[in-house]
């Protein structure tokens, strides 16, 4: 809902910016929006593959996801993207440096009730699921739902 009302606004604000002879940013949000946070650069991400059972890389579970399908998975990436209580869930986008934009495999959407930070490194463990459309035009060929994310530990910079 909150999508929809968000493209709605943004939609009315270069519409009216528009008839005004003026042209909005592409990434311009309604006044009173709150912010949503810095881009995490996506140009040099590597984050070393999970260890244990079951462990997998975001192009393996991308290009296995018939094979995974409703199989559990351990999977370590960098928090790319985290959008909070949509349908009662928390949605987060993992990319760990594998896979390939163009054959749409560098990226897996996670849900879960556990809360992340952008830029974050995280091991989570959920389920993957496959071929669900959760209607206005939100459908993904492979996700990991009902995850835990367990945050990477800071690097000790006492050296001990």
């Amino acid at each position: 809902m909150k999508t929809c009302c968000i493209a709605a606004a943004l939609l009315l604000l270069s519409t009216v910016a528009a008839a005004a002879g003026e042209t909005a940013p592409a990434n311009a949000l309604p006044p009173g929006h709150p912010s949503i946070g810095a881009p995490v650069d996506l140009s040099n991400i590597k984050v070393a593959r999970a260890s244990g059972a079951n462990a997998k890389t975001v192009e393996e579970i991308v290009t296995q996801r018939t094979e995974l399908k409703d199989k559990p998975v351990l999977l370590r990436g960098k928090v790319v993207k985290f959008n909070p209580g949509i349908m009662g869930k928390n949605w987060v986008h993992l990319r760990d440096g594998t896979g390939s934009d163009a054959k749409e495999s560098n990226d897996v959407l996670v849900t879960t009730q556990d809360m992340a930070g952008l830029g974050d490194v995280v091991t989570v463990r959920g389920t993957v699921r496959i071929d669900k459309d959760f209607g206005s035009g939100y459908a993904y060929a492979v996700l990991i739902e009902d995850a835990t994310i367990t945050p990477d530990k800071p690097a000790n910079k006492s050296g001990k």
